[in-house]
């Protein structure tokens, strides 16, 4: 333990909950874009101005992630996630009142930058808290939790978007919410004031991380393949039912959940052979996507993708956060946070690229994705070798 106070459930729900808040931000206002394009008609650049909207959110976590890494190492991780508790709600909320689609855009990018400091700290601190098994455990869960609140808050930000396209924007409010109870609930731990106060530091470890941090942006790719592209396979299809689009995302959803929680099954096993079967998975979905032909192979395809991609995030993390002492562990999920929401960012221009904007060259893209999976999976197979070993503050 690195704390004074024993961390318990209301502690693990609160990072656990606090983890979402930067999900919402990626997803909430999808289902109200068409409302918000119709609603900004003759606005210059409103074509690119609408879908940015919607993104810059996880491009600017990308890039400011290390930096709220940094600070939450100098200053502390309670103290970064109370105010980024409150920028975020400030930020969240402006695009209720303002009129200006240059202004939402801007508001946005401040929500990106509260939700790097939000998702950093939450991290962080699992890794303070907790040690061992109850960490794996956490960090899976994490995994779960995360990839269960967008399917919900899609849903909820269509519901809600029926009542008009500021509505959803009303759910930034949830910061205010935490507030309290996270400056209640939550400390800083106390050796990371004693190290800080010494001026106590060793390198930071990028040599391992590197390679860790490059197939964290990877698994961000894989991430958002589904989400953005099978709405469009299933339309090649002539499938279009929204019904069935949304069962499809659920099976992908699924198969997230599951394969996170496979990881606390399988823990034991080196992280190079869990992200070799991860990467399997999500490359064999992939290939699979490519080839279908009926909606049943699809769902197939994304559950299997999402197996992958479920086991891949908690392990990274795991392994991220096993390979730095208490007083790195800011750095370290920052840099996890940016290059998993850099790959998330970077996903549908990837596929943009292969496609150069003609659809039915998607299911080309789609098998070549799932190939450079398979390949990465292989690469894996240096990690199994290489066992860096664990710091000794846990």
């Amino acid at each position: 333990m690195n704390t004074e106070r024993q961390a318990g459930l209301p502690q693990s729900l609160l990072l656990l909950l606090g983890s979402c808040l930067p999900v919402l931000g990626a997803v909430l206002i999808a289902p109200v874009l068409p409302r918000m394009q119709s609603h900004f008609v003759g606005t210059p650049g409103l074509e690119a101005l609408v879908p940015i909207a919607l993104t810059i959110p996880a491009l600017v976590i990308a890039l400011t992630a290390p930096f709220a890494g940094l600070v939450a190492d100098r200053f502390g991780r309670r103290r970064l996630l109370l105010v980024s508790m409150v920028v975020y709600s400030i930020f969240g909320l402006m695009p209720f009142w303002l009129d200006s689609l240059v202004g939402i855009v801007i508001s946005r990018a401040g929500l990106g930058f509260a939700e790097a400091g939000i998702m950093t700290c939450c991290t962080t601190l699992i890794g303070d808290y907790y040690g061992g098994k109850r960490r794996e455990k956490l960090f899976a869960l994490q995994a779960v939790v995360t990839s269960l609140s967008a399917a919900v808050f899609i849903s909820v930000g269509g519901v809600l978007g029926e009542q008009g396209w500021r509505t959803p924007f009303v759910l930034y409010a949830a910061g205010f919410i935490f507030l309290p109870l996270m400056a209640w609930l939550l400390w800083e731990p106390v050796k990371h004031h004693a190290q800080a106060a010494a001026g106590q530091d060793e390198t930071f470890p990028w040599g391992g991380l590197a390679p860790l941090y490059l197939l964290s942006f990877l698994a961000g790719i894989s991430l958002f393949i589904v989400p953005v592209q099978a709405g469009f396979l299933l339309t090649q299809l002539q499938i279009d039912a929204p019904q069935d689009i949304g069962m499809t995302m659920g099976a992908n959803q699924l198969g997230v959940l599951l394969g996170a929680l496979g990881f606390r099954l399988i823990s034991s096993r080196s992280s190079g052979s869990l992200l070799m079967l991860g990467f399997s998975l999500a490359g064999a979905g992939g290939i699979l996507m490519a080839f279908a032909q009926t909606h049943m192979l699809v769902t197939l395809a994304v559950l299997i993708n999402g197996l992958g991609v479920g086991l891949m995030l908690p392990t990274l993390i795991t392994r991220i956060m096993s390979q730095v002492e208490l007083r790195q562990r800011g750095r370290a999920a920052g840099g996890f946070t940016a290059t998993l929401f850099g790959g998330e960012f970077a996903s549908p221009l990837v596929v943009l690229a292969m496609t150069g904007g003609i659809g039915v060259a998607l299911t080309s893209a789609l098998l070549a994705v799932g190939l450079a999976q398979l390949l990465v999976a292989l690469l894996c197979v240096t990690l199994i070798r290489f066992r860096a070993p664990v710091p000794a503050t846990t």
